[in-house]
């Protein structure tokens, strides 16, 4: 790296060699036992610190300097830095640097060793980063590293590092919306850790914490289980207060009735999700909606954010790529798509981009390596064997080698560094074969076929596999789901969905798989439901609020304004906080 005000590298090479030899030296710093010479205008270059030290703070016949709060070797480094723009930061020095960099404002320096940290952080090193940004200030790194720990948290509170925040840490953290838990139980478990560390000194920090855990979200079992049964419960009317509390609002949750005033808002208000699940169109009541919704996790809910300025499309394929939405090709009754249209979720803007070689509806679409794959789909015409993916860098399409089937209403996936797509419709039959594409080798390759041929099927990649997902085998539309290993290249069958159905949208969540709308052989529905691979099982969700099948969805993450597409229960929004 390269200082500000560094001169070029021969100059500063002669600079380096005066310094080493304590040729023209002008001054000399002393950090503890150690002096190092050096001359005033080089240092004075780099950063203001020296020059007001020199200038300002010291008479000018002064030669020598005391550098208190700093080791010998940190100083080194300092002038090897100022005097030749090189620095070598390492995890076990970059602390010492920052602070050094800090203490003489050397900007550069500054910015160089919060961009390590940040690139640095991990589970065993979160916290104490972001308790480093309490005596070496910066946003960026301090908002990250705070970022870190609420996202990670379910990992990070087993961790050493989180048995040493103090109760104000504690506090700050678990009160946020964005903590990322899945269920609120482990809030409870996390404080009761941090409290057997020291029992003598946190236990009379009980109270306080157990009135940042959201217990209206916690299973009524579990409470009465495992929280009013605990010690420290027990001995504390406040605690057992809290809990009361939250029974009620628990059972005027179920019950839905009228909220009471007295319910505290804070204990039931759903925490903010780490990503948002968006269906986006589709089939609806005859004609094609423009209609986006949200869902929340945390909530089992959905909010409508639709754009009523975007125009409705329906078997289109969608994905979140850097930022933004991409919803590619579709049909509107009248129109057969190749245009492409990228939505900003943040300013809520559409855009149109360059539009794909082929008219595509019934596409499959996914994501590999910053690029958009679109593949087979139906151009008004003809089934489609093409394939083609776009650079958002470059706004650019591009071809590549065809499929060695004509597939529409089949669905895609990316594992493994590879491009998988299943099932659909050749213009005669449904289909059972799949496929997979190597973007090194620009090669399609047929994989063994699934055990039921699927059209309108649902495809994603999931524990390691591809799921294939309903559809239609040209009988009636299918509940069962298959699973390929890629490594035996065999298909199994898997627990079958709840509801049968078609043409719906897929996507994980939190390591959940979510179905969702379709069409269900006899109605298009709003039904949602996921499965778990750890237990095999179907339940369901919360439905949407619009009837749709052909819809496409997308997850969502990392916007600043994620809060704008999520709900909170609406039973809970007349709850009025108490102190």
């Amino acid at each position: 790296m390269s200082g500000q005000g560094q001169p070029s590298n021969q100059v500063s090479s002669v600079y380096n060699e005066l310094r080493m030899e304590g040729t023209l030296t002008d001054a000399v710093l002393k950090v503890g036992d150690d002096e190092f010479p050096v001359h005033k205008i080089i240092l004075c270059n780099v950063t203001s610190y020296f020059r007001a030290l020199f200038t300002r703070w010291s008479k000018q016949e002064q030669t020598i300097y005391s550098i208190e709060g700093m080791c010998p070797d940190t100083m080194r480094l300092i002038l090897d830095y100022v005097y030749t723009g090189s620095l070598p930061i390492t995890e076990n020095n970059v602390q010492e640097i920052l602070l050094a960099a800090d203490q003489f404002n050397i900007l550069e320096v500054i910015e160089a060793c919060s961009n390590f940290l940040i690139e640095l952080l991990q589970l065993n090193n979160c916290i104490s980063i972001w308790k480093f940004t309490n005596v070496c200030f910066h946003t960026e790194l301090r908002c990250k590293a705070f970022r870190y720990i609420l996202e990670h948290f379910e990992k990070v509170c087993l961790c050493d590092e989180f048995l040493l925040l103090s109760v104000e840490e504690l506090i700050d953290i678990i009160k946020q919306d964005n903590l990322n838990v899945r269920q609120e139980n482990i809030v409870f478990e996390a404080i009761l850790r941090w409290i057997d560390h020291t029992p003598e000194e946190r236990e009379r920090h009980f109270h306080i914490l157990l009135k940042k855990v959201r217990l209206a979200l916690v299973d009524i079992t579990y409470i009465t289980t495992t929280v009013m049964t605990n010690a420290l419960v027990q001995s504390n009317e406040s605690c057992l207060s809290i809990i009361n509390t939250a029974i009620k609002a628990i059972k005027r949750i179920v019950t839905n009735r009228a909220p009471l005033r007295s319910i505290s808002n804070s204990i039931a208000r759903p925490r903010l999700p780490s990503t948002i699940l968006l269906a986006i169109g589709g089939w609806s009541g005859g004609d094609p909606t423009n209609g986006i919704e949200a869902y929340n996790i945390r909530a089992d809910r959905w909010t409508n954010v639709t754009i009523d300025c975007e125009r409705p499309r329906a078997y289109h394929g969608t994905t979140f790529l850097k930022g933004y939405i991409y919803c590619v090709g579709g049909f509107d009754r009248v129109e057969h798509f190749n245009s492409v249209r990228r939505f900003d979720p943040v300013l809520h803007t559409w855009h149109e981009v360059s539009p794909m070689y082929y008219r595509r509806c019934y596409v499959s679409v996914t994501v590999l390596n910053g690029c958009i794959y679109a593949l087979g789909g139906y151009d008004g015409h003809n089934r489609l064997n093409t394939a083609e993916y776009y650079c958002p860098e470059i706004n650019q399409w591009s071809i590549i080698s065809p499929m060695h089937e004509q597939r529409s209403d089949a669905s895609c996936t990316t594992l493994q560094n590879k491009v998988y797509i299943c099932g659909g419709f050749n213009g005669q039959e449904c289909l059972e074969t799949a496929e997979f594409y190597n973007p090194e080798t620009n090669q399609w390759t047929l994989i063994a076929p699934m055990n039921s041929p699927r059209s309108g099927i649902g495809v994603v990649a999931y524990g390691g596999h591809v799921y294939a997902v309903g559809g239609f085998d040209g009988n009636s539309r299918q509940q069962s789901v298959e699973a390929y290993d890629p490594q035996t290249n065999s298909w199994r069958y898997v627990a079958s969905m709840i509801t049968p159905r078609s043409n719906f949208g897929i996507e994980i969540v939190e390591d959940r798989l979510y179905v969702i709308g379709g069409f269900n052989g006899f109605t298009t529905t709003y039904n949602v439901e996921y499965y778990s691979h750890e237990n095999n099982v179907w339940s369901s969700a919360c439905n949407m609020e619009i009837f749709r099948s052909a819809v496409s969805c997308c997850v969502i993450a990392g916007l600043p304004n994620m809060a704008e597409y999520v709900t909170s229960n609406p039973q809970l929004q007349e709850v009025e906080m108490e102190d």
